[in-house]
């Protein structure tokens, strides 16, 4: 893939390294930003530039746009659109965490329209605040399923670990421990390997940030494979993480577009 000049920044944003090809420009602009807002009073600040994302720092610059990042409210919106604005991305290894509403088209027609999206929103809120906790970046809230990012400059090296803790959260969040059964049936899907992350987009300027490969893909088919209360874990997971699957269920899959088994260890939160 072609490099372009904001890959460097992608890869400093996602792992916290700086490579000797990273634009000067970019750190000198950080460096300054960062002492202005620190004469800014306010807590919390932003993990990435230091700007107040509350208190009276906060409010002096709410009408200049200052908001919170839709990936993680630990980081302001505008770190996020410093990478989304311009083409660019990186090759990192990190995990995947995809959780899917098992079932929701039953549950859809067994529920009116109001009080199905009244569910869906409430497992948004519950997940997310799980994902955030854990320094996870939201990738995208699609239908019935909430995809996150466990990246070493966030989550720290042991993002597999770090994934597979949140994954379990996540189902207590959705009431999978409880006697009665879960309030919304939640299955999850965690993997770690190499992805493209960036920003990819249109002529008009229409941006998305983008996670492709078939490690993305491989996430994606285990989490629509993971019962209601199950993590299905990767070995690859298993082993970036260094957990402890003594006491895991160990099953083969076939998966669609994989030619042999994919054995993977099973989690029961319930």
């Amino acid at each position: 893939m072609e490099k372009k000049p904001y890959d460097d920044v992608w890869y400093w944003f996602l792992t916290g390294e700086k490579r000797e090809t990273f634009p000067k420009f970019f750190g000198l602009a950080m460096d300054i930003e960062r002492a202005i807002f620190n004469i800014l009073p306010g807590r919390p600040r932003c993990i990435h530039c230091d700007m107040p994302l509350a208190g009276p720092g906060g409010l002096l610059l709410k009408p200049l746009g200052a908001r919170v990042s839709t990936f993680n409210p630990h980081l302001c919106g505008w770190c996020e659109s410093g990478v989304r604005k311009d083409e660019g991305g990186v090759e990192i290894e990190l995990t995947m965490l995809f959780a899917d509403v098992r079932d929701s088209t039953p549950l859809a027609e067994s529920h009116s329209t109001a009080v199905f999206a009244t569910m869906i929103q409430k497992f948004y809120k519950e997940t997310t605040d799980v994902l955030v906790q854990h320094n996870a970046l939201i990738n995208r809230l699609m239908g019935d399923q909430v995809i996150a990012l466990f990246v070493p400059r966030f989550a720290g090296r042991h993002h597999a670990k770090v994934a597979v803790h949140s994954a379990s959260q996540l189902l207590r969040a959705t009431g999978h421990e409880d006697s009665e059964g879960p309030w919304i049936p939640v299955g999850v899907g965690v993997h770690t390997g190499t992805v493209y992350v960036g920003s990819v987009g249109s002529a008009k300027g229409v941006n998305e940030i983008a996670v492709l490969g078939s490690a993305a893909n491989m996430c994606a088919r285990l989490s629509s494979r993971a019962a209601a209360g199950e993590i299905l874990i990767s070995e690859d997971s298993v082993k970036s993480g260094n957990l402890d699957a003594a006491g895991m269920e160990s099953r083969a899959l076939e998966l669609k577009g994989v030619n042999q088994p994919v054995s993977v260890r099973v989690m029961n939160v319930q």
